[in-house]
């Protein structure tokens, strides 16, 4: 299995987008508190259909509440910053991806404590600045469960 954190997500749509895709995608959804939104919000709701009920959430108050619950053997930042590409990597099963809050992205005091391995980026065209959340990680997860044969 696979791991996607959302680190204080922000705009429900997008969460709600991102359950859908780990329900698809056999991924296990981490929620890093606090969210600019409630669980049981419509848009949240409405984005994730019916989705809901066939993924596996779990919330966490802080990122070292994360960290020490699940002990992730890698994990990856997901970001803009990032020096390496997402494809030229290889990766494995339980891999976990971190992907940052919609208008401010990862906190630098988090991709500072990583190696530059471990802070990867979307090609993009030079001067814009992020894809939309959801569409960052389906293209990343997909990419890592392709890569892993699609196992869940």
């Amino acid at each position: 299995m696979l791991h996607c954190v959302l680190y204080q997500p922000e705009i429900p749509p997008n969460t709600g987008n991102i359950i859908r895709l780990c329900s698809n995608a056999g991924v296990k959804l981490h929620l890093i508190h606090p969210l600019g939104f409630r669980l049981n919000d419509k848009k949240l709701k409405r984005a994730g259909l019916d989705y809901h009920e066939w993924v596996n959430v779990q919330e966490y108050k802080s990122f070292d509440e994360f960290l020490t619950s699940l002990k992730p053997k890698r994990w990856f930042a997901c970001s803009t910053k990032g020096k390496i590409t997402y494809s030229t990597l290889t990766y494995q099963v339980d891999d976990v991806f971190v992907f940052g809050p919609e208008t401010r992205g990862l906190p630098t005091d988090l991709l500072n404590t990583l190696a530059d391995e471990q802070i990867i980026r979307i090609p993009m065209q030079k001067g814009n600045r992020s894809l939309n959340l959801s569409n960052a990680a389906a293209i990343i997860l997909y990419e890592a469960w392709r890569q892993i044969g699609f196992k869940i």
